[in-house]
């Protein structure tokens, strides 16, 4: 007897690309029985590759099942976006799994594709780890399975899977070639800024299972954001609270002439996070800020890959959270424009920081002969 079906299906890797596996379940859409489990790992390969590789899995064991219409459900925005057809394939190596995807669903008929918290795909995430566990040559514990939790993945004892933030400071503008505060102000890219932009974008292309890009609302984020959106072919949103340090009065100042003008609460500033410049913002209010954005992100987009266009004190916010450093941190650390630095938060609280202040993808100058 044929019947409408219900895949859930997962994939994942543990590094990406690294160690990856796959896991689909079949239910009858009716009663919600379960009807097929399948899993297997991957060798190493990236999220995205694993996540198509889960939706084929179910797909093909639907049909074997005779079932006529199915809905996928899936943790994947990106899968679940490019098989509905709203967002264009722009990988290579993504397009033969989405056409093959494509053509077992024409055999089932009608398909439908869900986005779904992970924690609503807990079956098939299961079975996704249990076939990279068993790829790595280990098995879980039992009692770990029967609380349906995850045996750490690092170290560090974090479990589940991070939101892992790509963190891209903004390129070039005049103020930051002049080395002037540069915090509301509304300033466009300079040319070796938009430069700047293409190449991090060109870096970030390689980068396979980012769902969004998030920009300050500022000009230079968001041109450096759209540089990074339109090779990716990912969408990309404006959040306000990803803008850059009100510097008040300083705005547009360089170091030296801020300190002459305040010398004494300029002094302050330097080594006391609650001080605001005259008119302007505390670096403790815009750690508060971020804070907030980080939550707000991590809430709408657990467990996915996004990057984060924005500019130095956030993007220090951001890694100080991650570092769970104190506000000294603030002072210690320096981001070059076009930088780029990773942090992943896990479920659990846990964090890692993978990458600070690389430039390596940005054009290097000329070197002047002695």
């Amino acid at each position: 007897m044929t019947r409408r079906v219900i895949i859930e299906a997962d994939g994942g890797s543990r590094g990406n690309p690294g160690p990856a596996g796959y896991g689909a379940v079949v239910r009858d859409a009716d009663t919600g029985e379960i009807l097929v489990e399948t899993s297997g790992g991957l060798g190493c390969t990236t999220n995205n590759v694993a996540e198509y590789s889960g939706l084929i899995a179910g797909l093909r064991a639907a049909v074997k099942e005779g079932a006529v219409g199915a809905e996928a459900r899936l943790d994947s925005k990106l899968v679940v976006e490019q098989m509905s057809g709203r967002w264009q394939i722009k990988q290579p190596h993504l397009r033969p799994l989405a056409s093959e995807a494509a053509g077992l669903a024409r055999e089932l008929g009608e398909v439908t594709y869900t986005w779904v918290p992970r924690a609503r795909n807990a079956h098939a995430d299961r079975l996704a780890n249990e076939a990279m566990d068993a790829q790595a040559g280990f098995s879980r514990e039992p009692a770990a399975q029967t609380r349906g939790t995850q045996a750490p993945r690092y170290w560090t004892g974090a479990t589940g899977s991070p939101t892992r933030l790509l963190m891209l400071r903004h390129g070039q503008t005049e103020h930051s070639a002049q080395r002037r505060y540069s915090g509301r102000d509304d300033l466009p890219l300079t040319e070796l800024g938009e430069r700047q932009a293409a190449a991090a974008a060109a870096r970030l292309a390689t980068i396979d299972d980012v769902t969004a890009v998030i920009s300050s609302p500022l000009r230079r984020a968001r041109q450096t954001a759209k540089s990074v959106s339109d090779v990716l072919g990912v969408p990309m949103h404006v959040h306000d609270g990803l803008i850059e340090t009100d510097f008040g009065a300083w705005e547009g100042l360089t170091f030296a002439e801020a300190s002459a003008r305040d010398p004494d609460l300029h002094t302050r500033w330097l080594t006391d996070t609650s001080v605001s410049p005259p008119g302007g913002e505390s670096m403790d209010a815009v750690h508060r800020r971020v804070r907030k954005v980080r939550d707000q992100l991590i809430a709408e987009h657990g467990g996915a890959t996004l990057i984060v266009v924005s500019h130095v004190t956030p993007i220090k916010s951001l890694l100080r959270m991650a570092l769970d450093a104190g506000p000294s941190l603030l002072y210690r650390l320096h981001l070059d424009v076009a930088s780029l630095s990773i942090a992943e938060f896990y479920p659990e609280g846990p964090a890692t920081v993978r990458l600070v202040n690389d430039t390596s993808h940005l054009p290097q100058p000329p070197r002047v002969a002695p």
